[in-house]
């Protein structure tokens, strides 16, 4: 079956954990035991009924304090799709958490409180998911029956949001008014909103189409691991391990390899279930090729015609992660991109985002945690790339404090400079 990755987003107490417990209960997917634990947790705070968000407030800091800390992931099935949610934080202080939460899901579901409105919450997680290029995103508006289901108070959510929409990169933009405490419009419809004529939660996530959001155009294949067994049944054995990063590889492909510049043709693809007729992201596989080519990890399998850029000098958004130290021009940093590590300069900070009013502040002088930003970065190495609007696995890295081994930064690569 086809795997949907999804992840939740919006401002605090908007009910991201109680909807993915929803989804969960309602598509029978938690087990007796959970259940059990869960109703007795809940009679014990002498509250009434199930609270579903402690499927997913797994800290005991999150039950705590009512909020979610963590990302936390939950997995179920449907006879359509198979899911991994990714319940991320709504909290200002844990945005770091939220982009590595979001950064693999296919869609993001970024939830409004209907008594509350578009907070300035909402518009930065929104504006996060566009900035990681996550195809498909769904506005639930939640808590529809606090506000007695009025219509008319989710089309004006639904205006004000799209306004805001026109400023950020968002290809299929979805509405959905529910209350997940209820289940409205979760799993089954709601009798309660008989005004809305669109489709339900789960129903949207079981029909959005995804397989034409990956790149299956250009072939990027790094090379993970050189496999040589050298034992008596494989003398011979020259096989390279690597999770496919875009397009389709198939034997009888002529392919080059960077960095030396090497051409071959691919003799077999295989996978630990045997042979495979061709392979495509984000499959792990072994590639064997007809010439003896000294190939080691870090290189990258392309097609001659169809290559990724190579360059050192990059510019990046980046969002910086630390609270112990800052982004400044001059810092020198590990560099991790696909399965190649070099090291970094930071050349110039050209702006620090404000994600709330999309203002470019040209003048700062540092990124702190939690904040945006775009770079430019010298490698000590090339770098074989895509941006990342084209490709999310080969326009992406991180970077890696090299005195305490910390990843202190995400990064997009925009382009080249």
């Amino acid at each position: 079956m086809e795997l949907l990755r999804l992840a939740t987003a919006g401002s605090v107490d908007d009910g991201k954990s109680t909807l993915i417990g929803r989804l969960l209960f309602d598509s029978k997917s938690i087990f007796e035991d959970q259940l059990e634990a869960i109703e007795a947790t809940t009679a014990a705070r002498g509250a009434e009924g199930i609270d579903l968000a402690l499927l997913t407030d797994g800290l005991r800091a999150e039950r705590e304090q009512g909020i979610t800390i963590d990302v936390a992931h939950r997995y179920f099935a449907t006879p359509r799709r198979k899911f991994i949610i990714g319940d991320t934080p709504g909290h200002i202080q844990y945005t770091r958490n939220m982009v590595t939460g979001a950064s693999t899901a296919d869609l993001a579901i970024v939830l409004i409180d209907a008594r509350k409105g578009v907070l300035e919450q909402s518009r930065r997680h929104a504006f996060i998911a566009s900035l990681l290029r996550i195809p498909h995103l769904v506005l639930a508006v939640n808590k529809m029956d606090l506000v007695d289901y009025d219509q008319k108070v989710f089309e004006t959510i639904r205006e004000e949001f799209t306004t805001f929409a026109t400023k950020l990169d968002v290809t299929d933009l979805t509405f959905i008014p529910m209350s997940a405490l209820n289940g409205d419009n979760v799993v089954d419809r709601s009798e309660n909103m008989p005004w809305y004529e669109g489709s339900t939660l789960l129903h949207h996530l079981e029909e959005v189409h995804i397989a034409s959001d990956r790149n299956l155009v250009d072939v990027r294949f790094p090379v993970q691991y050189v496999i040589r067994p050298q034992t008596a049944e494989h003398p011979d054995y020259r096989g390279y391990a690597g999770t496919v990063a875009g397009g389709v590889i198939k034997p009888g492909d002529d392919v080059i390899v960077l960095p030396s510049g090497f051409t071959s043709t691919v003799e077999a693809v295989e996978s630990a279930d045997g042979p495979l007729n061709e392979a495509y992201p984000p499959m792990a596989v072994t590639v064997r090729l007809t010439d003896d080519i000294d190939i080691s990890r870090g290189d990258m399998i392309c097609r001659p015609n169809n290559q990724p850029e190579v360059g050192q000098d990059i510019e990046a958004m980046i969002c910086w992660m630390s609270e112990f130290s800052e982004l400044r021009p001059n810092a020198k940093l590990a560099l991790k991109h696909t399965t190649r590590s070099v090291r970094a300069l930071v050349k110039d900070l050209h702006y620090r985002l404000d994600i709330n009013t999309l203002h470019r502040d040209e003048g700062a002088e540092s990124l702190t945690l939690n904040e945006i930003g775009r770079v430019r970065l010298r490698t000590t190495q090339p770098l074989f790339f895509d941006e990342y609007r084209r490709n999310r696995s080969t326009g992406s890295f991180i970077l890696i404090d090299e005195a305490t081994n910390v990843t202190v930064a995400a990064g997009m690569i925009v382009g080249s400079s």
